[in-house]
This record gives C-alpha cells, sequence and structure tokens, in this order.
C-alpha cells in the first residue's frame, strides 16, 4: 500500500492519537468495543474502517472523526 493510501493514513492517526493518549491497543480496543486485533489492523491499514467503527474509535479516543480522517 502506498502511503497516499486514505485508510493508512487513517491507521497512521489513529496510531499517534492512541500513544498521545497514553494507551495500548487493548485498552483502545475495550474503549471502542473492538478487538485488539482489530485496532491493529486499523492501525496498520489493512482494513476498509467503517464510518461507525472511526466514530466508536473516536469517542474511545476523546476526539472528533474529523480529527482521524483530516488528512486525507
Amino acid at each position: 500500500m502506498s502511503e497516499r493510501n486514505p485508510y493508512r493514513i487513517v491507521g497512521n492517526t489513529v496510531r499517534a492519537q492512541r500513544k498521545r493518549a497514553g494507551l495500548s491497543q487493548e485498552q483502545l480496543a475495550e474503549k471502542a468495543d473492538v478487538t485488539r486485533n482489530y485496532i491493529g489492523e486499523i492501525e496498520r491499514g489493512e482494513k476498509r474502517v467503517t464510518l461507525d467503527t472511526l466514530a466508536k474509535v473516536a469517542k474511545a479516543l476523546k476526539i472528533r472523526v474529523a480529527e482521524l480522517t483530516r488528512d486525507i
């Protein structure tokens, strides 16, 4: 996947925001009600994350979805 891949860009942003929040993948997954593996796949840009899931991740990170998608 190229670096301009929107899923990779969102994944990198999710990872950065998760680390900024001081959360492990497992902690974020629990807060977002998804599996840790799914968070890993999102962060690596391997999943075509839905808007519903993106909203759950953003809520768990206490940020807006727009912050996760701003660099697309």
